[in-house]
């Protein structure tokens, strides 16, 4: 570093050769959480502020304590910068997040709120045809109701829940 500070081009080039490596060990130990991706972007940091701050090294001092300071303050800066946010990979818990196989179970108190705001008759159809598989006609002699009623009743109702899920999503 010194006589990097003196103009000697050469010896700059040796000790960013030498200290990237090391460097890149301590960035990546006190910041693990930000990644890889986050962890060279605050070796590069470090490199840089090293590069505009190499005139403020006091030539009488040692140089590791001095390189380890900014970078310990770089990798602060990363996760201020961050704020309280935890960034992790997915890829990382992939296979423990993968559901069990079977219904959805928030579908059902979603279509419970839709069903709510039908009329109890339209709801019951609904439910009759979807969720039970009955046939127009088992359900139109449940409800005392002709097939055509069925039909045009499910229908309105088809069309309400849509209305209604459109509302949902706004």
């Amino acid at each position: 570093m010194r006589a990097a500070n003196r103009g000697d081009t050469g010896a700059y080039h040796k000790l960013l050769t030498a200290i990237t490596p090391v460097l890149r060990k301590v960035v990546r130990a006190r910041g693990a959480a930000l990644g890889p991706e986050g962890c060279e972007d605050v070796l590069q940091d470090v490199l840089l502020a090293i590069h505009r701050k190499r005139h403020l090294w006091r030539d009488d001092a040692p140089l590791r304590p001095w390189i380890y300071a900014i970078a310990r303050h770089k990798v602060v800066d990363a996760f201020r910068s961050r704020g309280r946010r935890v960034e992790l990979s997915i890829d990382d818990f992939a296979e423990g997040l993968a559901a069990e196989p079977g219904p959805d179970p928030t579908q059902g108190r979603d279509m419970e709120k839709i069903f709510g705001e039908l009329e109890p008759r339209a709801a019951e159809i609904v439910r009759a045809f979807g969720l039970k598989g009955e046939t127009t006609a088992e359900t139109a002699a449940r409800l005392d109701m002709s097939e055509g009623a069925v039909r045009v009743a499910l229908h309105r109702a088809l069309k309400t829940i849509a209305r209604l899920r459109e509302r949902m999503i706004e």
